[in-house]
């Protein structure tokens, strides 16, 4: 039996008997209202393009794992922009050299990335210089507000190409001392410029070490555990720069019972302004075996989001995925 519903007209508070039963006619106003309004988009996806290519350690099998740690967040979709290749290894005379050059000239020349079609690039890159049409266009990629992540070595790279320093705050190695600014140290509780003379970039071997945030209230970090043990990597100390408009996030202490350790708590994850533009500067990440620990992906996604927006909406793991006393791993596919 269906019921019927009695509907009042509001101007003479008679009865009016429906043509028919609501709930008949229900259903039908439903499916009427989804056509006409058709559900809402999700929220689109960041757009991020890895640079790499060229570098003194092995982007061929780091950039495929940070494409996924980036998709795997469910946040980005992620392009890769490669580069020519360097010249060989070893020593080449005058006459290979020029024959290698002259071979690179028309690679280079095609390679234009438009950096403006994506939210965030990403530098794996340490390796010869871009061309000047390319170097501009970065440059105002990311004074105009396109976000960047420098990841590990990139960090090495154009070490005479003062705007690429000022975004990346400091760095490390290509000729980088005391002229290229002061080292940075947490001291007491706050960053500390360090002028003493000497080379920028060294690191000990390889080895866990305990990460510790040092801005708990800034988007990448806040909510995150204050202490996670982070698997094998290169500690990088002494790093050189211009640090202008640099906020230290976390630091690791480079213990001075290991080779070239300096008995400082060195920068291992910072935020740099330039322009308009948010860097995000990641010195973790020697090779696939030290992005492992949910430590390191969760803060390049994150850092990686906020890079592009100047927000983070990825939610932070349980603290057990992110503890001080033991590394916990989230290995990617044999081939991501």
């Amino acid at each position: 039996m269906v019921e019927e519903l009695w509907i009042t007209n509001p101007r003479t508070s008679e009865l009016i008997k429906p043509m028919k039963p609501l709930r008949a006619i229900l259903p039908a106003a439903l499916l009427l209202f989804t056509l006409a309004c058709p559900s809402l988009p999700a929220a689109e996806k960041l757009k991020v393009l890895i640079v790499d290519g060229q570098n003194n350690h092995s982007w061929a099998t780091t950039t495929p794992v940070l494409k996924w740690i980036l998709e795997e967040s469910g946040r980005f979709t992620v392009a890769v922009s490669t580069t020519p290749p360097g010249p060989p290894k070893g020593r080449m005379s005058a006459e290979q050299k020029a024959e290698f050059e002259k071979s690179s000239a028309p690679l280079w020349a095609k390679w234009r990335p438009k950096f403006s079609d994506y939210d965030v690039v990403v530098s794996n890159y340490n390796g010869d210089r871009w061309p000047d049409e390319v170097r501009a266009a970065f440059v105002e990629y990311v004074r105009n507000g396109g976000g960047l992540v420098i990841f590990h070595a990139a960090d090495n790279a154009f070490s005479d190409w003062p705007e690429f320093n000022e975004m990346i705050g400091v760095g490390g190695w290509g000729g980088r001392n005391e002229k290229s600014g002061p080292m940075l140290r947490w001291r007491d509780g706050k960053v500390v410029r360090d002028e003493t003379p000497g080379g920028g970039g060294t690191h000990g071997p390889q080895h866990e070490f305990v990460v510790e945030i040092r801005d708990t209230e800034h988007p990448i970090t806040k909510g995150l555990p204050a202490r996670w043990l982070h698997a094998i990597d290169e500690l990088y100390s002494k790093l050189r720069g211009p640090a202008k408009n640099l906020t230290v996030l976390a630091t690791a202490f480079a213990d001075p019972g290991k080779r070239n350790g300096t008995g400082e708590h060195e920068p291992m994850l910072m935020t740099i302004a330039y322009g308009k533009g948010r860097v995000f500067h990641d010195a973790l990440g020697h090779a696939p075996p030290s992005m492992v620990d949910i430590g390191f992906q969760v803060t390049l996604a994150r850092g990686t989001e906020w890079a592009a927006t100047g927000k983070v909406t990825l939610p932070a793991p349980k603290p057990e995925e992110m503890p001080a006393d033991k590394v916990v791993k989230r290995e990617p596919p044999a081939k991501p």
